[in-house]
């Protein structure tokens, strides 16, 4: 504990304050360890715990006030940069608009304690016009809840510091280390899932051959053509009924993609990366039925199933060129 020690003693709860600041703000910066620290010093009386406590419920509120402003504001634009920016795939618009319309005064005040919840919650709250002083209220005490929690595990832990003298030893000697081991272990366990979540998706690839199956028996499936205009330059075909849409059309037009049939994506990328990524996309928006197709294109032509001509407006010689 002596390296957030030391910084707490040196700098004051400024360093608190910012910590805090940054990780309500979207930072993948876990501020846990300044927290737990903080309490642990209140037990020696080097820091007074109302004023720790005071400190971060400033600094939460600011953030989320930022966050509900914004959402106010820019709505669904928000929204979908922070989806863009999470690496937390449970992260799902959609079912917090609608958990937040259920009971949002719960949301907020449990908040804090889910994965990327804290981030998220703001912003949907101004988005769906809750008034600014119900808000605060509730993502106070949300925020009060959650503060308290680790500033008095750390108190716990301080009363257990002074009367094992040696354990303080111990821990002042190895802190430094245990302190940025545990913000990389962080970092990995938040990208570690989100490769995981990648890959899952790759691997629920929905065949062509059963794709035609479905086709062939008249079950409306909605399929999305992801390619870039360009490609079509050269192979201006596409897949019976589907709609050619970049993949930041079709999430900014996430509300109007039909939910009762499976969405089925695909694009030219090695390994369906555009369509895997934009299906994962989806998914932190609430769209589950989405799934991309293996081999894409390519594969679907290989095979000689059907394809739909489209009509390419030309473009300027030199944008061919270029392409």
């Amino acid at each position: 504990m002596a390296l957030p020690t030391h910084i707490l003693l040196t700098h004051g709860c400024l360093v608190l304050f910012v910590w805090v600041l940054a990780e309500q703000l979207g930072v993948p910066l876990p501020s846990t360890p300044l927290l737990v620290a903080a309490g642990a010093l209140s037990a020696e009386g080097r820091i007074s715990f109302s004023l720790a406590l005071l400190t971060g419920l400033a600094a939460s509120l600011v953030a989320d006030g930022a966050w509900f402003l914004i959402g106010r504001r820019y709505g669904y634009q928000a929204l979908r940069l922070l989806c863009k920016l999470s690496l937390e795939p449970a992260i799902c618009v959609r079912r917090t608009q609608d958990s937040f319309g259920r009971h949002r005064t719960v949301t907020l005040m449990v908040a804090k304690f889910v994965p990327g919840l804290a981030t998220l919650a703001p912003p949907v709250a101004g988005e769906n016009g809750m008034g600014s002083g119900e808000f605060l209220f509730f993502d106070g005490i949300g925020a009060t809840f959650w503060l308290s929690a680790w500033l008095v595990v750390g108190r716990l832990f301080g009363d257990v510091l002074k009367r094992d003298p040696n354990l303080l030893d111990w821990v002042g000697r190895f802190s430094g280390a245990l302190l940025v081991g545990g913000i990389i272990v962080y970092f990995v366990y938040r990208v570690r899932r989100y490769q995981l979540a990648l890959k899952e998706l790759v691997a629920t690839r929905l065949e062509p051959e059963d794709l035609k199956k479905r086709l062939d028996a008249g079950e409306n499936v909605y399929i999305v053509d992801l390619r870039h205009p360009l490609e079509l330059l050269y192979d201006p075909f596409t897949l019976p009924g589907a709609h050619r849409l970049s993949p930041d059309a079709l999430t900014s037009g996430h509300l109007e993609i039909p939910l009762d049939r499976d969405i089925v994506l695909y694009c030219t990328c090695p390994s369906e990366a555009t369509a895997a990524k934009t299906a994962m996309t989806l998914h932190k928006l609430g769209i589950e039925h989405v799934r991309p197709l293996r081999g894409g294109f390519d594969e679907w032509k290989r095979l000689g199933f059907q394809l739909d001509p489209v009509k390419i407006p030309k473009l300027p010689l030199e944008s061919a060129q270029t392409a």
